[in-house]
């Protein structure tokens, strides 16, 4: 759990600030399940240049709580979390201040959004809370006040988890969690799992990840995990101390993380990938009278293919809607072998190209419209899902034909400037694998978005 918070003080001299209002969101990784929002009497003048500029004066502060009458309820919020603010060491250090004139020691670990924000999005021209958030596409209103900043502070963070490739954040979270009675964990557990798309994470006791998986409902799928009587996943119950999450909004998203975190943490009861989740692909070639050949082949690393099928099945399956929908010849595309006229021109969805009563020109034209939209090589586009929120979207990148990675922005923000676009960006590797994990999800989802963009936008 996570203690994301905002403090707005009177100013002065080094530790003789006091509070004069504070935020504070406890946050699951996903969603906040609590809050407290109040100001506070300070019981000492506010600086003018301070009131100018948070627009808090003495006079609000007059009937406010003072610190005193708060404090249990930020103890209770706080415990077990990691405190986790922008600039934290100012935040962490007030907070202490404010307790130690209580007579109580206040101890909790905390993050720096700054600090991550520098590792995780490095090159920004700012890293002020305000700029930061705006050139991320984030909402923020309420500057200067305890819970605007904290609220977008909590997206911030959000974005910045998303963006933690290695998990540090995660693991170190897990760490912290109070640790729960063996016999009756997987019960606990399952209470806390929501039932949602995205990628889940079990963790041991040290907080190390022992498995990664992916589900349109994860609450269902680890409840298959607990209860399935296999050797090995009996192993991994007993060995499973706490499980994380993290919504992805779709499926798309979800396969693409689960391909890519298991290559990245190589849990060890995931079993060892296959070479590639794909088996066969489309290729094509010009033949000796210039027609545009279509051939389905075993899938080689060496060599380009249109597209990547998982079986043998799928991809005949696929050739054959495709021929017919633009009218190719059966020979010429591979489905039909021998000489002469293929079946389908007696039947007249063929144009004649097999017996070369169709122009080269004609014929080639309406296989490059196949191969340009099932290929994105050369392409710039981004696919346009369901975000993880009512609120939101989620945007996948590919550039020059490269797939470069995944991101989330507010429906409020348009994204309509490639810089702002990589910014929101979480990289991934652009391997075959995600390669063919889009195109297969594009070949089924045929009503998605897609937005096609100049290199020079």
């Amino acid at each position: 759990m996570y203690a994301i918070l905002d403090i707005e003080t009177t100013g002065g001299k080094y530790n003789e600030e006091g509070i004069t209002e504070i935020a504070i969101y406890k946050f699951d990784g996903e969603k906040v399940v609590d809050q407290f929002i109040s100001l506070i009497n300070p019981e000492r003048p506010i600086q003018p240049f301070v009131v100018g500029l948070t627009g808090i004066n003495n006079e609000m502060l007059r009937n406010a709580p003072k610190f005193y009458e708060v404090a249990k309820r930020i103890v209770e919020i706080t415990t077990d979390c990691i405190i986790v603010a922008h600039n934290a060491k100012f935040d962490y250090r007030i907070l202490r201040t404010e307790f130690k004139r209580l007579g109580f020691e206040f101890q909790r670990k905390s993050l720096c959004t700054v600090e991550l924000s520098k590792k995780l999005i490095p090159d920004m021209p700012s890293y002020s809370l305000g700029k930061l958030v705006r050139a991320l596409g984030i909402p923020l209103s309420d500057r200067h006040r305890a819970n605007g900043d904290a609220q977008a502070t909590v997206k911030l963070f959000k974005m910045l988890l998303a963006k933690d490739t290695k998990k540090d954040i995660l693991k170190d979270n897990v760490r912290q969690e109070p640790k729960r009675q063996l016999d009756s964990k997987l019960v606990y557990i399952l209470d806390d799992l929501p039932a949602i798309t995205g990628i889940y994470y079990l963790h041991d006791e040290d907080g190390e990840i022992i498995y990664i998986g992916k589900s349109k409902n994860i609450k269902k799928r680890i409840n298959q995990h607990f209860t399935n009587d296999h050797a090995r996943a009996r192993e991994m119950q007993k060995e499973v101390a706490s499980v994380s999450y993290e919504s992805t909004g779709n499926e798309l998203i979800a396969l693409l993380r689960e391909n890519q975190e298991i290559k990245n943490n190589k849990p060890k009861y995931n079993r060892a990938l296959k070479k590639h989740i794909f088996t066969h692909g489309l290729y094509h070639y010009t033949d000796k009278d210039g027609y545009i050949n279509l051939k389905i082949s075993k899938a080689r690393a060496t060599k380009n293919c249109i597209t990547t099928f998982s079986s043998l099945r799928s991809a005949k399956n696929s050739l054959a809607r495709w021929i017919e929908e633009y009218e190719l010849c059966a020979r010429i595309s591979g489905e039909h072998i021998g000489s002469g006229s293929c079946f389908n021109y007696t039947i007249k969805s063929c144009h004649g190209a097999c017996i070369g009563h169709e122009s080269t020109e004609d014929y080639n034209a309406r296989v490059m419209q196949l191969i340009e939209k099932y290929s994105y090589i050369n392409q710039n586009m981004l696919v346009i899902d369901r975000g993880r929120d009512v609120d939101e979207k989620s945007a996948l990148l590919i550039e020059a034909g490269k797939f470069k990675g995944v991101g989330y922005y507010n429906l409020n923000h348009q994204i309509n400037k490639l810089d702002i676009i990589r910014s929101i960006i979480t990289p991934m590797t652009n391997d075959r694998d995600a390669q063919h994990i889009i195109q297969s999800y594009l070949r089924k989802n045929k009503k998605l978005k897609i937005i096609q963009f100049s290199s020079n936008e």
